[in-house]
């Protein structure tokens, strides 16, 4: 995505992680900043006020540039910089960009071009337009929580990690790189809207309309896929521990019974076809679960291994920096930051045979880069410096 530039108008996570995508791509990404910080720079662990781990890990690759968007000057500045970009992208409510002077009819007026992205809570065309959202709030209107309650019995539960946020935070990617290539396709910008509701939906709901696919009016018992819900599909415990295992289609099946000494249930029983499987789903989970307790978690692994049936041990979080496999590809890479000292990271995923990536920026400091970009701007010197002193950084912009 070299010579993509980028202006980015987005916190905490979902915006972020989108336009840290299209950093590690290689797009130069700006990241405008109120003078008090993206929320998430103070979110710990860290080592010095202001650089939050989470921080970190989300806005290497980028420049950062403080402007208090609530003044002639910052919102001013703001439209100079929409001039020579080909990507706006902000995870505000679109009403919150009105108010600012930076709708897209406001941004369009100074650059026809741009890919004026949104991506925030509901869609403005309901009657959620316009309300606050949040991850752990998206999660519970899309269903998460629930399918939690009804796969354990258990109560409801959010997935403990920043699910919504990055689910979507992938959609606002896409919508943006699709957004430029139609845009230097055909010389026109446009308006793009990235709901976190709908997209969660989305997901969701691909999984488990279940019956209502095919009959809108279908009872609600028939949604769900049965598999992702049986009670014990879950990691299994064997005699001294856990492992993750999928026996699958017919040849893991076949593979597997004839490892234990049951062959015969290949024929004539729930276990003989992929479908009959599905249609029991929660008896064949239930003889899983009853089956692997009864060895060591080694002596499954290597019986899996042996026949090839999808298996491995039970990792917790702490596990991954020590996977083998994970440091054999250079999954986490450390890096030199100017105030933070050794940080380690993920590196940019994939890998790209004529354009490999790399972490060529560290994560910035609040306004770093704000007199090296104003310094390119025709903007009245008075107005730079008075921006340059609400970032903190003197009194007078670079020549």
């Amino acid at each position: 995505m070299a010579g993509v530039r980028v202006l980015d108008l987005t916190s905490i996570i979902l915006g972020p992680f989108a336009t840290q995508m299209m950093a590690d791509l290689g797009a130069d990404v700006i990241k405008v900043e109120s003078p008090a910080g993206d929320t998430l720079r103070q979110v710990g662990p860290m080592r010095n006020p202001g650089m939050g781990a989470i921080y970190l890990h989300l806005n290497r690759n980028k420049r950062s540039v403080v402007l208090d968007l609530k003044t002639e000057e910052g919102r001013e500045a703001c439209l100079h910089l929409v001039r020579d970009v080909d990507v706006l992208l902000y995870n505000v409510r679109p009403q919150s960009m009105a108010r600012l002077g930076l709708s897209y009819e406001a941004v369009r007026a100074v650059n026809p071009k741009i890919v004026y992205v949104g991506a925030y809570g509901f869609g403005n065309d309901g009657p959620y337009a316009g309300k606050p959202a949040y991850d752990d709030l998206i999660q519970g209107m899309t269903g998460v929580a629930r399918l939690y309650e009804r796969n354990s019995g258990h109560e409801p539960r959010y997935a403990p990690l920043t699910l919504a946020d990055r689910t979507i935070g992938l959609h606002a990617a896409l919508a943006c790189l699709a957004g430029v290539i139609h845009s230097r396709a055909t010389g026109e910008g446009q308006s793009i809207e990235i709901p976190m509701f709908e997209g969660m939906a989305h997901m969701i709901l691909g999984d488990h309309l279940g019956g209502r696919t095919f009959d809108a009016d279908a009872p609600a018992e028939t949604m769900g896929y049965s598999r992702l819900l049986a009670e014990h599909r879950k990691p299994y415990q064997t005699q001294d521990g856990y492992v993750s295992a999928l026996i699958y289609n017919d040849r893991h099946w076949r593979q597997f019974l004839t490892a234990i000494g049951r062959a015969e249930l290949m024929t004539d029983s729930i276990f003989a076809t992929h479908s009959q499987r599905a249609d029991n789903i929660g008896e064949v989970y239930r003889f899983v679960d009853a089956t692997l307790r009864t060895r060591t978690t080694a002596d499954w692994l290597a019986l899996f291994d042996e026949n090839d049936i999808p298996c491995a041990p039970l990792y917790a979080v702490e596990d991954l920096p020590d996977d083998p496999h994970l440091k054999a590809v250079g999954h986490l890479v450390q890096t030199d930051h100017p105030s933070e000292g050794v940080v380690h990271t993920t590196a940019p995923l994939g890998r790209y045979s004529g354009t490999p990536l790399n972490l060529y920026r560290h994560a910035p400091a609040l306004g770093e880069h704000t007199e090296e970009v104003l310094g390119d701007l025709p903007m009245d010197l008075e107005k730079k410096q008075a921006i340059l002193k609400a970032a903190g950084q003197g009194d007078k912009p670079r020549d």
